[in-house]
């Protein structure tokens, strides 16, 4: 018998890993990420590289289908301190963005017939098949509600059946120092007893009054492994915001009238500013340039953004289209029903419905935590339009805003760097739940210990 310690941690196995934001959280709280799965190629290279090569340590994120996969592949390979699995099956089919979207893809069926929906069972499969001294699974909060389907729960019971002590909670990475509202369902459990524990907040959101945030009363009450989330003290100091997250980050548009600078994705350019708080100063690592200065391109729209209030959504954007339209055709003298009408409005004026389109577009607000980054953003960045330049936000201003640090390097091609980041854990949130999975071992190991 040992008593837990950074130097006797159990190896990580990471599944669905994305570019590896779970797994950056845990590095940084002291674990190896020895193993992971992923299906994008792309981001398996981007874990590898950046939670083993760069440290000068064998990769072992494996690309491919987890389902063709033995749930025992890394066993033989897993040291004597054991491992803990981690992960976050595909939420696509849980997110309420996910099941319009499928739903308006198929011609018979429903979202429920979506395969990835299950995959949180060869997330067990690993799990049983390494025999994990712990396990973490990360999912969108409407992952309680698959149909008729509460899968933390569900996994939760299966897992008991085979000596597990688990319980689950909703947690929000604001209240980790993320400067972003992203609320996810995230489960623990431990092999054999063990008192459950969940991440104190290190950030309060007391000062700040939003729509559809989950409090944790009164929910769940039948469910037998759910926990309420921890509340923040009074004394905690409030959510970061986007200005204190991107403020030094590089200029890359001042005015709607500049040209658009192509800039590679590894091109590095100085910082704006000197750090000018704790966030800022651990995002750069020491660093003085920062690469990922990139953002989608569409110069229809600058002028409209230049114009849009922070918070703004798309109906207020198509409304100051519509007026900049105006402007130019009393400008230019250009009159309806003439060639050079149709093109001026549709060099100016965005063609979607404000119906559709309602909350498609926002303008980001500086002096509060910004609205949930999605996978989306790999099309486009106009649900995250930058709060003072007239763009959306480049992707080094969304892996900031997703507390990814400036020196994870994005080999990748801009779409695909915005995908994986808005795909990801916030590390820092990720951090707080490796710590507290560390906290809950050495105290299972420490009462095992007075009972030997």
């Amino acid at each position: 018998m040992h008593i837990l310690t950074k130097n006797n941690l159990p190896d990580v196995v990471d599944l669905f890993s994305g570019c590896g934001g779970l797994s950056l959280g845990f590095h940084q709280a002291g674990f190896n990420i020895d193993y992971g799965v992923e299906m994008m190629e792309n981001a398996a290279q981007n874990a590898n590289y950046n939670l083993s090569i760069k440290y000068g340590r064998q990769p072992g994120h494996i690309c491919g289908d987890i389902t063709q996969m033995p749930g025992d592949m890394f066993l033989d390979k897993i040291g004597s301190n054991g491992c803990i699995v981690i992960g976050g099956p595909p939420c696509q089919a849980y997110s309420l963005i996910g099941r319009a979207k499928l739903n308006s893809l198929r011609e018979e069926g429903t979202f429920e017939d979506d395969k990835r929906g299950y995959l949180f069972q060869d997330f067990i499969r690993f799990v049983l098949g390494h025999n994990a001294r712990a396990v973490v699974m990360e999912n969108v909060r409407q992952s309680t509600s698959y149909g008729k389907i509460n899968v933390p729960e569900k996994v939760a019971w299966t897992l008991e059946r085979h000596g597990y002590t688990c319980w689950w909670t909703i947690l929000n990475s604001a209240d980790f120092g993320v400067p972003q509202i992203r609320e996810r369902m995230i489960l623990f459990a431990v092999k054999g007893k063990a008192t459950p524990i969940l991440p104190k907040p290190t950030h309060s959101g007391r000062r700040y009054k939003i729509a559809n945030l989950f409090n944790g009363e009164n929910s769940f009450t039948a469910c037998k492994h759910y926990v309420p989330p921890l509340k923040g003290d009074r004394g905690l100091p409030p959510w970061r915001t986007v200005e204190e997250a991107i403020g030094d980050l590089p200029s890359l548009r001042t005015s709607p009238e500049e040209p658009y600078i192509a800039n590679a994705m590894n091109l590095q350019l100085p910082y704006e500013d000197e750090p000018e708080n704790e966030y800022q100063e651990m995002m750069r690592c020491g660093r003085e340039t920062v690469s990922g200065n990139v953002y989608h391109n569409n110069a229809r729209d600058y002028a409209t953004f230049a114009r849009m209030k922070e918070g703004d959504i798309y109906p207020r954007a198509l409304e100051i289209a519509n007026e900049i339209f105006a402007e130019k055709c009393a400008e230019t003298g250009v009159r309806e029903g003439t060639p050079e009408y149709d093109a001026l409005k549709k060099s100016i004026v965005p063609p979607y419905s404000p119906e559709k389109f309602l909350s498609k577009w926002r303008k980001i607000i500086r002096n509060r935590p910004c609205h949930t980054l999605v996978a989306h953003i790999s099309l486009d960045t106009y649900s995250h339009i930058h709060p003072w330049e007239p763009r959306g936000i480049s992707v080094r201003e969304a892996a900031r805003i997703q507390s990814i640090p400036d020196d994870y390097v994005f080999q990748s091609n801009m779409g695909n760097a915005f995908k994986q980041i808005g795909n990801s854990v916030p590390p820092l949130m990720a951090k707080a739940i490796a710590e507290t999975v560390m906290e809950v071992l050495a105290e299972q190991e420490a009462a095992a210990w007075k009972e030997a």
